[in-house]
């Protein structure tokens, strides 16, 4: 975990680092009244056991009553591939309402369709709340909005809280340059137009990204600012045209692997976190479906 204090009236951010997937985790919090917001949280699970728990999300109420804070939204930027949501878990513990982009029900479609579960509720009523372009919010006394940020996913959304901005799987830090774009919805083109939106905010606004894989065995790290990332991202600076981007990034994405836990994870990340009802026997199961996507560990070694 750390932390990212500023002035009354800009939101303070504590980041958590989970190694395991790699993703961050945020707390952001009004230093005037003490009220915050939770995003983007981890719900443990490994994959080898099928076992859950609730470490990270444990850390993160720890942080919460420590600093004596008042939780007023639990955020998710998108439904994760690469790890389950504690959204859910942490709505039971502190009663904050859950919330996510409206565009949640296009991938709840999407994935609704993989999955074979034509029963399935593909409306968003998984979440108390659904944000669309422009909407705004607080979190304590500072304002946020919402942009909608497509390309990674059809559902991406960025959360500008007063000077800062949680750009999730859109840009990494810029020594990692941009996110995938070929994920079932996903769209190189709305990928570059989401960036240029961001990159289009004040130049000092600091940029939260929402995972980092820590190129060169550095230390992980998530904070940027539009200026940096303009300046120096690797991606934008290689490829700084839409055409160039766009063949950089099919290019890229044509040559990695799916996410290990891309299948469990959307089939839990589409009901907001909620983990499948157990069954008559008592234990809860996923679904997994065979030959849905491209990336097998044989056509990786076939390319290398």
């Amino acid at each position: 975990m750390r932390n990212f204090r500023h002035s009354p009236g800009r939101p303070d951010v504590a980041g958590f680092y989970d190694q395991r997937t790699s993703s961050v985790q945020y707390i952001i919090s009004d230093p005037a009244t003490r009220r915050c917001a939770i995003l983007d949280p981890v719900l443990d699970f490994d994959e080898k056991s099928g076992t859950t728990a609730t470490h990270h999300a444990d850390e993160l109420l720890d942080y919460v009553a420590r600093e004596g804070l008042i939780v007023d939204w639990i955020l998710d930027t998108h439904p994760h591939a690469d790890h389950f949501s504690a959204a859910q878990y942490l709505k039971e513990k502190t009663g904050a309402p859950t919330a996510i982009g409206a565009y949640v029900t296009q991938v709840q479609a999407l994935w609704k369709d993989i999955y074979n579960w034509p029963d399935f509720p593909d409306d968003g009523r998984q979440w108390d709340h659904l944000f669309v372009e422009g909407d705004t919010f607080h979190v304590g006394e500072i304002e946020g909005r919402i942009m909608f940020s497509p390309g990674h996913t059809k559902a991406s959304i960025t959360y500008v809280i007063g000077d800062a901005a949680f750009v999730h799987d859109t840009l990494f830090q810029p020594d990692g340059g941009t996110a995938r774009a070929d994920f079932p919805g996903g769209n190189a083109h709305k990928l570059w137009d989401s960036i240029q939106a961001i990159l289009a905010l004040p130049d000092d606004t600091r940029l939260f990204t929402g995972h980092d894989y820590m190129p060169g065995d550095r230390e992980p790290e998530w904070e940027s600012t539009v200026s940096v990332q303009r300046e120096t991202n690797i991606h934008l600076q290689d490829s700084p045209t839409a055409e160039s981007f766009i063949a950089l990034r099919n290019e890229r994405d044509a040559k990695l692997p799916m996410p290990k836990l891309i299948l469990h994870a959307l089939q839990v990340n589409i009901r907001g976190g909620d983990l499948p009802e157990p069954e008559d026997n008592g234990r809860r199961y996923l679904k997994i479906p065979l030959d849905a996507l491209p990336g097998a560990a044989w056509d990786d070694e076939a390319r290398s």
